[in-house]
């Protein structure tokens, strides 16, 4: 009689668990070691159970409960019972055997499988910052949570900088990966909110970092115009005016830098003429762009002349020399050794609170597109993007499309 009297507490130490939550699936009860089980059963996944550091007795249930509603807390943010167990005692998450081989994993996973990138983008975008993680999980005293590592490998870059934010990104999703597809504990999943990690930057730091639109064609035009092509040292010339070539082509076609590197001149059968054609396919997490025909869209001088470089004819003739490789890093630094351009930056920076970077040539023929009221459907399938992205990154070619749609409605209505 006096041994169950002594175990009354059981049935109490049990529905205290029951009402943390009914919906939890909480349950606890003696092991077979004597020490405290906590068992989940929910309907459509599989049980769980752990073994609490704790012997099943009246004089340890207090701690052991407390315990608990400690890895309640856990479960309710979506971890499995063994992680928020662990999380619970504060324990660090045991490391994989070789993180290396987990980088392998998604490298692999990047590149071969879902929007497949290319191993020149994973290498760029993706290596450093995985390769510092696999660093430092492989030290000898790592950090316990994801939190506490993506803040390691991203401190060194200003919050809210682009490179912060594309680099807390990358980590996110390497560490999905590790939790999803290899199986490392789900401790390590990442939080699905990165914007505590980015940051924010100081009213005093921020600086536009989105590529703005040029002011003018003539803006263009008057900078294109400084690039010593005539310079008396040949490589110097040699350089500017394949340079200058390029830019000309991202200005008139509205090209990623990249592109230049992917274009064609092909010849319409219907129309009778020769055309620009791009076969670039640009992949991004939504899906990849296709090959398209690119509309030319001139530039006017000051004096409302058309500008005609004769790109097209020229490029048919292999008469017009462009740089060895171009995309937006060789661009950008070509840019960044020229005075009158770091002068204009300034300038644009100053009077406009703009930010011009080597896609401001892109950005401004979308907004010449909007200017000279081409639909922003037709602009978009020259420029190579969806008209929800174009909408997205040029908000008022969306306003112009619907207010042109209603004026020319309400004309033929009078007509």
């Amino acid at each position: 009689m006096l041994a169950l009297l002594n175990n009354d507490w059981e049935p109490i130490a049990r529905k205290q668990i029951k009402d943390l939550s009914p919906e939890s699936g909480l349950t606890t009860n003696k092991s077979k070691r004597g020490m405290v089980e906590l068992r989940r059963r929910r309907k459509g996944h599989k049980s769980e159970s752990v073994i609490l550091p704790f012997k099943w007795t009246e004089e340890n249930w207090g701690d052991a409960y407390a315990r608990v509603r400690n890895i309640f807390v856990h479960l309710k943010k979506g971890h499995s019972l063994r992680a928020a167990a662990d999380l619970a005692a504060c324990k660090a998450p045991k490391k994989p055997k070789d993180w290396s081989k987990i980088l392998k994993s998604f490298k692999d996973q990047k590149i071969n499988f879902g929007t497949a990138i290319s191993e020149a983008t994973f290498n760029k975008q993706y290596l450093p910052p995985c390769e510092m993680v696999v660093e430092i999980m492989s030290q000898k005293n790592p950090p316990a949570n994801p939190e506490d590592l993506i803040d390691i490998c991203v401190k060194d870059w200003k919050p809210g900088s682009v490179s912060r934010k594309h680099r807390t990104r990358a980590i996110k999703q390497f560490l999905d990966h590790a939790v999803s597809r290899v199986g490392i504990s789900d401790i390590w999943t990442p939080p699905a909110d990165l914007s505590q990690h980015i940051g924010k930057a100081k009213p005093k730091d921020i600086v536009s970092q989105k590529a703005e639109p040029f002011e003018s064609d003539q803006q263009i035009l008057d900078f294109l115009e400084t690039l010593p092509t005539d310079s008396p040292y040949k490589v110097d010339a040699e350089a500017a005016t394949r340079w200058f070539n390029c830019f000309c082509l991202m200005a008139e076609l509205g090209l990623r830098p990249i592109e230049i590197n992917y274009i064609q001149v092909r010849f319409d059968r219907i129309e009778k003429e020769h055309y620009w054609h791009c076969t670039y396919i640009k992949k991004a997490g939504n899906g990849a762009t296709a090959p398209r025909r690119i509309e030319p869209l001139p530039l006017i001088d000051r004096d409302g002349k058309e500008i005609k470089w004769n790109l097209l004819e020229r490029f048919r003739g292999n008469l017009l020399p462009l740089p060895e490789k171009v995309d937006g890093e060789a661009a950008g630094t070509y840019l960044k050794r020229r005075q009158s351009w770091k002068d204009l930056k300034a300038l644009m920076q100053k009077t406009q609170g703009a930010n011009i970077t080597c896609y401001s040539f892109r950005h401004y023929y979308a907004l010449r597109c909007h200017l000279r009221l081409i639909d922003s459907g037709s602009a978009s399938l020259s420029m190579g993007h969806s008209i929800e992205a174009h909408h997205r990154n040029y908000p008022y070619s969306k306003e112009s499309t619907t207010t042109n749609a209603f004026k020319t409605a309400r004309e033929r209505s009078l007509a």
